[in-house]
């Protein structure tokens, strides 16, 4: 056998005991509010056809039908209308604002796109655009300000509990074993109490470890975990996985037991990413393992819509694909709480975890999580991938040839508390917050997601004050108008600068902090 091997985003995900059952709809506390307003489009709306040429990658197809009960044709639908809906929803996100309450998909072939704004006014523009309206009370910067002070909280009420905005009720969302404890440290907060529901659930969620030998990679001399996605920092090749399947320093042997890399960097809790380089044997390859003995092509890291499909790899269970549930939830495990991850219903099992989630051939992130089973179904949270490449300098191995630096779009740039606007001439500059600074009180991760107008090059930089002097901590410069950058940083005082390197136009930054 040759001494180079393929590296592929493979199916193996390190171990979790996955035990999810549906919650109960009769254990919310709370009756979420009836939409002022909904609105559909006219049948002449600006609604572009899905392209005649798209060709889903090989075995997703069935594997939508098979773990969605769809037939082929409309499994086919499905992402078809997913690819169609995409740029109307990243229009509208842009247009809106902080008036946003959210977009999502609905309908089993996803033949509905839907947008929440808190202003009636919208709505023109909404149905204009191709997609259905709705009025909401609150904006999704609200509702993240409530989750973020929620999940601030160290409290034992919260333990094995997940809290995510769920856009459709437009309230934040509580899913504990221990309801009336959670309720009690709601009531305790200075949160807005018409804005959280309590929901009784038998979720316990864990992040996925395995102790057994399995055909993945291998952490020592007994722990498995999953690739992820293939990277590279500058010219060093590597890959993406959780950050709890390994420490900075451990070694791997991959899925043959031929030594493999180093981990560089991980971070668990507070967030569950890793990368590993590799050494020259292993080859990266922009693929992912269907399960049927062929991979998908990994062609960029788009940000899919809440309610799209999509697809998990891991050497477990192998390839098993669902929908996109909510961004930005917050789950708190034996070992502490993860922030910002996405959560799904895709079954996974012990074995799965640090694998690929990928929707058609856009890659979304690394398994963290979750409880279930892939018999009876369960519940899978993935670490997107965005903050991964950014918070350690990598890009991602694409179907190009090249890097890739995922744009926070549809949704990927929603759910930050903090929101700031501005205009810039070309190769001009300005500092944010409102040109001053904002102290971080705590350590922990510093997210921000810039969206700008087309046709415009922004790059984006965070800065701490080191005593002396600014100091730019973390760097988003890809060539285009979105920029999105990840930090996990000490407390200390912070701001942003955002760039225009090429050209004349509006943006809109947000952020959270710590």
């Amino acid at each position: 056998m040759s001494r180079r091997h393929a590296l592929i985003a493979s199916c193996a995900l390190t171990a979790v005991t996955l035990t999810l059952a549906a919650v109960p709809a009769g254990a919310e506390r709370r009756v979420a509010d009836a939409p002022v307003a909904h609105a559909v489009p006219s049948a002449d709306a600006a609604v572009p056809v899905a392209s005649a040429t798209l060709k889903p990658p090989p075995g997703m197809v069935r594997a939508l039908a098979r773990d969605l009960r769809l037939t082929l044709a409309e499994a086919s639908e499905r992402l078809a209308n997913e690819a169609r809906f995409a740029p109307i929803a990243e229009q509208l996100v842009r247009r809106l604002g902080p008036r946003l309450g959210g977009v999502w998909l609905r309908g089993a072939t996803a033949n509905n796109l839907v947008t929440a704004t808190t202003s009636a006014t919208d709505i023109p523009s909404i149905l204009a655009a191709g997609s259905e309206a709705e009025v909401v009370s609150r904006p999704l910067a609200e509702l993240a300000a409530i989750q973020t002070r929620l999940d601030a909280a160290n409290t034992s009420a919260l333990v094995s509990s997940t809290r995510f905005i769920d856009v459709k009720r437009n309230k934040v969302i509580v899913l504990s074993p221990k309801p009336d404890a959670a309720e009690s440290f709601v009531e305790s907060t200075d949160v807005d109490r018409d804005a959280v529901i309590v929901l009784t659930s038998s979720e316990t969620p864990l992040p996925l470890y395995d102790l057994v030998g399995g055909n993945a990679y291998y952490i020592g001399t007994s722990e498995r975990c999953s690739i992820g996605f293939p990277v590279f920092k500058g010219t060093q090749p590597g890959f993406v996985s959780a950050g709890h399947c390994g420490k900075p320093g451990d070694t791997t042997t991959g899925f043959n037991r031929a030594p493999q890399g180093v981990f560089q960097g991980s971070t668990f809790p507070g967030n569950d990413y890793s990368w590993v380089a590799v050494n020259a044997d292993w080859t990266p390859t922009p693929a992912v393992d269907n399960g049927e003995g062929g991979t998908v092509p990994v062609a960029g890291a788009r940000v899919a819509i809440e309610g799209a499909s999509v697809c998990r790899s891991g050497s477990t269970t192998e390839w098993h694909c669902g929908l996109i549930q909510q961004r930005g939830a917050s789950v708190t495990y034996p070992q502490g709480t993860v922030s910002g991850v996405t959560r799904t219903s895709v079954c996974a099992e012990p074995g799965d975890s640090g694998g690929s989630f990928i929707s058609v051939d856009q890659a979304q992130g690394v398994t963290s999580g979750g409880s279930g089973n892939c018999d009876e179904g369960g519940t899978t949270y993935f670490q997107p991938i965005g903050p991964i490449l950014s918070t350690y300098g990598l890009t991602l191995k694409t179907t190009t040839g090249g890097g890739s630096t995922p744009p926070p779009v549809a949704g990927g740039c929603t759910g930050f508390p903090n929101i700031y606007t501005g205009t810039l001439a070309d190769g001009a500059s300005a500092y944010q917050p409102k040109g001053r600074y904002y102290r971080s009180t705590a350590g922990g991760v510093h997210a921000g997601c810039l969206a700008g107008a087309d046709g415009v090059d922004f790059d984006l930089y965070l800065q701490k004050w080191n005593g002396r002097s600014w100091a730019v901590v973390a760097t988003s410069d890809g060539p285009g108008p979105d920029e999105s950058i990840s930090y996990t940083g000490t407390p200390g005082y912070y701001r942003y600068r955002v760039v225009s390197s090429s050209g004349a136009g509006a943006y809109t930054l947000r952020f959270k902090v710590p």
